[in-house]
């Protein structure tokens, strides 16, 4: 695909339209960057783009598409804005960076999708091939713009390219070599209108793969263990619960792969390095791309053992009197929290709430099973939070005002041998600019309370 001289228009700045403005700029492209935030507000990012000859429109999105030739958007920019409106009336073409990445390049590309455990399959899969001695660009929705990463790679380099059903979403031409779908629950109501809306925004992940590609599936996930008349490319399967006759799975003790004609024992799944029934599924998600691409069996066993995880996933902050604090900040749904729940021991002091997705907290409440002894709520959902909760007779709930309130009240709710666990449920967007900062903030309170 050719972009010398083209006008391109990157909307949105961030993290991925910084990196897609630079890697354009390298191949010749004329770029306008449209953002609704105003400059003031955009500072950090402006300043990574010095040197380059841009066209900037903020504080609004009013661009003449008359000389437009091809828009790259923001994942989180919705699809239905005036200016794409008037784009598509005009036959503009609107896409995401991973779909140019994939006209531009052909290297080989994993990609993973799923409502949760996105981060830590991709982040895995990208220290299995580290320790391999390959040069893995871990990208994508995980934080690191694609694109730039793309330009400045070698023809041989693997892509492990995290996706989000936004940035899927506005994909064509998009064929990875591998793709996952780690599982689909609902999540995004609110951006996508329906549910259906958005299991077929992850099922783009694999549409335009043929037989000289990879699909992995979570055999135990209800839905994609029915898409299989849906694949065009070689179909493997994972399972914490199923024995396969091809595929990654637990046999006994054992993490092991099938390739159909024998089974290889990976390492005992008690060895993994981090707790839970959901972090062992993304082990077997990243153990079946890494058998596929070739990867030794015993490079692959020492990367689970040796994985300490990613920041802001069921992260251990640290111990005050006898009580431990965990950061679970990416539990950005009710399911993700679900699975920090049960990973947590208990008794559990719960910090929940922020952004309404649309999403309905009956199971997350109906997981506390006991385990967790007091529930502390924030953010715009925290009423709607409680009102579930007390209909299924979990009344020990406290609102409050902010986060230094929240741990503050866990705190004296908490004895000793108590976990206290922020893993909201929710998205952080209502107080934060990201999970990443409404984590930060948790753990830095956390901290003052030693201070104090």
């Amino acid at each position: 695909m050719n972009l010398k001289d083209k006008n391109i228009v990157v909307l949105g700045l961030a993290v991925s339209g910084v990196s897609t403005a630079k890697a354009i700029n390298r191949l010749g492209a004329n770029i306008t960057i449209t953002d609704m935030k105003k400059k003031e507000e955009l500072v950090e990012d402006i300043k990574k783009l010095e040197g380059i000859k841009v066209n900037y429109v903020l504080g609004s999105n009013d661009v003449d598409v008359d000389s437009i030739d091809l828009i790259i958007k923001n994942p989180g920019v919705p699809l239905n804005i005036p200016l794409l409106n008037s784009a598509r009336e005009k036959g503009i073409e609107i896409i995401t960076d991973i779909e140019l990445a994939s006209r531009l390049s052909n290297n080989p590309m994993i990609a993973i999708t799923g409502t949760n455990g996105k981060t830590t399959t991709t982040t895995l899969i990208g220290e299995i091939f580290k320790n391999s001695g390959q040069n893995p660009h871990v990208t994508g929705n995980i934080g690191v713009g694609i694109l730039w990463e793309l330009v400045n790679s070698s023809e041989n380099d693997v892509f492990v390219i995290e996706t989000s059903s936004f940035q899927l979403e506005s994909t064509f031409d998009f064929k990875p070599k591998i793709s996952i779908i780690l599982n689909v629950t609902p999540d995004h109501i609110n951006w996508h209108g329906t549910f259906d809306n958005y299991v077929n925004a992850k099922k783009k992940i694999f549409n335009n793969q043929d037989k000289e590609d990879y699909t992995i599936l979570n055999y135990d996930d209800k839905i994609l263990s029915k898409l299989e008349d849906e694949i065009n490319s070689n179909l493997i399967y994972f399972s914490t619960d199923s024995s396969l006759k091809r595929g990654v799975y637990i046999d006994g003790e054992y993490i092991v792969v099938n390739d159909g004609k024998q089974i290889i024992e990976v390492l005992p799944y008690s060895e993994v390095g981090l707790p839970g029934k959901h972090i062992l599924q993304d082990a077997l998600a990243a153990t079946c791309a890494a058998w596929i691409m070739g990867v030794d069996i015993e490079i692959i066993a020492k990367t689970l053992r040796e994985f300490k995880g990613v920041e802001h996933r069921l992260k251990f902050v640290e111990e005050i009197n006898g009580v431990s604090f965990y950061n679970d900040s990416k539990g950005t749904n009710p399911d993700s929290s679900i699975n920090a729940v049960k990973a947590i021991k208990s008794p559990i002091i719960l910090i929940a709430g922020g952004m309404d997705k649309g999403s309905d907290f009956t199971e997350f409440i109906e997981s506390f099973n006991g385990k967790v002894k007091a529930l502390v709520l924030l953010g715009e959902t925290a009423e709607k939070i409680k009102k579930t909760a007390i209909s299924h007779g979990f009344n020990n709930i406290y609102i409050v005002e902010d986060m230094k309130r929240a741990v503050k009240k866990s705190y004296e709710l908490s004895s000793s041998g108590d976990n206290i666990l922020l893993s909201p449920a929710c998205a952080s967007w209502d107080m934060y600019k990201n999970f990443e900062v409404r984590g930060e903030d948790f753990v830095n309170e956390v901290k003052g309370l030693r201070r104090a």
